[in-house]
């Protein structure tokens, strides 16, 4: 388990600031058909991302990819997203295994006699 937990602090720490910077397939998909400046900003032509709208979360401390207010924060919001699904996932683990204990039913030694 802390094997996994390592590997996955080095990928989501490390790996993500070798990630590309680009579209990936599905935002490369959803501009098809649309006329797209420098900045991104779609000048013309028609597509699936002018629906697109804001998600509700877009604004919280881990939106896109970073943390609000840090620059190049990619590395360490990895991190705190692996700790805290660690954490929730330890949590709901934790919780069940109480839970089973609680519902199994007293195990009562059995005296072992020395009689033949």
């Amino acid at each position: 388990m802390l094997g996994g937990l390592a590997v996955a602090a080095v990928l989501a720490g490390g790996a993500s600031y070798l990630a590309s910077g680009s579209p990936d397939g599905l935002d490369a998909t959803t501009l098809e058909g649309c006329t797209v400046d420098a900045d991104g900003a779609i000048t013309g032509g028609s597509c699936i991302a002018q629906r697109a709208a804001d998600h509700e979360l877009g604004g919280s401390f881990l939106a896109d990819y970073g943390i609000k207010g840090v620059d190049n924060a990619t590395g360490l919001a990895g991190l705190i997203g692996v700790a805290l699904t660690f954490a929730i996932g330890l949590a709901i683990f934790w919780m069940v295994r109480r839970r089973r204990a609680a519902a199994a039913p007293e195990q009562v030694p059995v005296a072992v006699s020395a009689e033949k």
